[in-house]
């Protein structure tokens, strides 16, 4: 183990951000210049790719399909709280302060920590709450998620591990909290629709 900080970093994380690095530095400006933006715009793709499962499902799905579709958002903001809640815990610097330089852009500031990734967790989120809704969908956000996390690591500011325990945080808060939330939400939609199909009953009685 390599201490960085306060927290050790594992060797075989470690081995792996130096072969990565590497390579990403030999690679032509432009390539280093697209991994450096592509992980923000992936992370809006992916947010789309979610809207995109879950418009169809709000408008006319049945009411556990509803309720998926209105927890899922829910539970991505729950992951990056806890992926923000982690790294004030084990306080890990950034790979590009105290191990290689950056290979595209700047190297965020001291105390923006790097374990688990925000980023990774976010994109895992996002897979899992669009592959809940949509299998289709979901089958192009999950290598959209792994491409995500990998180019933080690509550009030097993650280790492996941390945009591996960043996908994990987010697939799992998400599945979580989904699945308990959802039927209580979709309990509360059937409701709500029953209610609102009766007043008009009552009205035209009248």
């Amino acid at each position: 183990m390599m201490q960085t900080g306060p927290v050790d970093v594992p060797d075989v994380s470690l081995e792996w951000y130096h072969d990565i690095v590497e390579v990403a530095d030999s690679t032509p400006p432009p390539v280093q210049w697209f991994a450096g933006h592509f992980t923000e715009a992936a992370v809006l793709l992916l947010g789309a790719l979610f809207l995109l499962a879950a418009a169809p499902r709000l408008r006319r799905g049945r009411p556990g399909e509803r309720a998926v579709a209105l927890v899922a958002p829910v539970a991505v903001v729950l992951s990056y709280v806890c992926s923000e809640g982690l790294k004030t815990v084990f306080d890990e610097d950034r790979p590009c302060r105290q191990v290689a330089r950056i290979v595209a852009g700047q190297c965020p500031p001291v105390g923006d920590w790097s374990f688990p990734s925000n980023h990774a967790t976010i994109a895992g989120a996002l897979a899992v709450a669009t592959l809940l809704l949509s299998r289709r969908l979901g089958l192009l956000a999950a290598p959209l998620a792994l491409l995500a996390a990998f180019s933080r690591v690509f550009i030097g500011v993650h280790y492996p591990h941390d945009v591996a325990v960043g996908l994990l945080l987010g697939a799992l808060v998400t599945l979580a909290v989904t699945r308990l939330a959802a039927r209580p939400a979709a309990d509360l939609l059937a409701r709500r629709a029953a209610d609102s199909g009766r007043i008009p009953a009552v009205a035209d009685r009248r």
